[in-house]
């Protein structure tokens, strides 16, 4: 049994998506980040870093105590291995999985959520960081749009937790102002990962636990107003 500590962001969707395609049991333990749950001394004993999310396996390959895993790259990674599937077992394969899996963690991901907070929740408009952002987005949509211009279905080959981790990412491709019609290899494999039946259920469960996802004023606070001190104060 898998306990996943979840919120719906693109890095829980990641974890969902796998969880689905895998069969592996779960179940979900909801952390709204919005009213600061992040910060329970059960949750950070799991994930020190107050992010989501995180998992428990209950039941590790080494048959020892259960196994606490946070960092959503990581994640990926520890069940791709667990159950031997979505990361090739050749050292080419694997490796190019783990290239595009680590572009995303540092690229894809930090770059898109800096579009998002300085276009969407900023507290007022910054022309020169909405334009970096935005541009920035778009040049690494580029990058994976002439990766897959060679007509692959997915990132590596076979669907892996390279695909896995960037999907997320590119789903609010409207927020983070790119138009999908503009990367045509990517928007075919965007439209590919969307139709399968794991994704439709992974996005589904979103729905169920966050029944009304704004950001307000006071989760803005919590979210965004965060430095040293809340670490220590943790």
């Amino acid at each position: 049994m898998i306990d996943l500590y979840y919120w719906t962001t693109p890095n829980g969707h990641k974890i969902t998506l796998f969880l689905e395609e895998s069969g592996l049991p779960y179940r979900v333990h909801p952390v709204h980040i919005g009213r600061g749950e992040q910060f329970a001394p059960d949750f950070l004993r799991i994930a020190p870093n107050n992010r989501i999310p995180a998992i428990v396996d209950q039941a590790p390959a080494d048959g020892g105590a259960p196994l606490s895993i946070f960092e959503s790259g990581a994640i990926l990674l520890y069940l791709a291995d667990k159950i031997g599937r979505f990361i090739p077992q050749d050292l080419r394969g694997r490796n190019e999985v783990l290239q595009w899996l680590f572009w995303q963690m540092a690229g894809l991901g930090p770059m898109a959520g800096q579009n998002h907070h300085f276009v969407q929740y900023a507290p007022e408009a910054l022309p020169y960081a909405i334009e970096r952002y935005v541009k920035e987005t778009a040049r690494l949509y580029g990058v994976l749009d002439k990766h897959l211009a060679d007509g692959r279905d997915y990132i590596a080959g076979e669907y892996s937790i390279a695909d896995m981790a960037c999907y997320p990412w590119i789903v609010p491709h409207e927020r983070q102002r790119q138009n999908l019609a503009d990367f045509p290899h990517l928007q075919r494999w965007f439209e590919r990962i969307r139709a399968r039946p794991t994704t439709v259920r992974a996005y589904a469960l979103a729905q169920t636990i966050n029944t009304a996802p704004t950001v307000d004023e006071a989760a803005k606070k919590i979210l965004f107003g965060q430095d040293a001190g809340t670490v220590r104060g943790g």
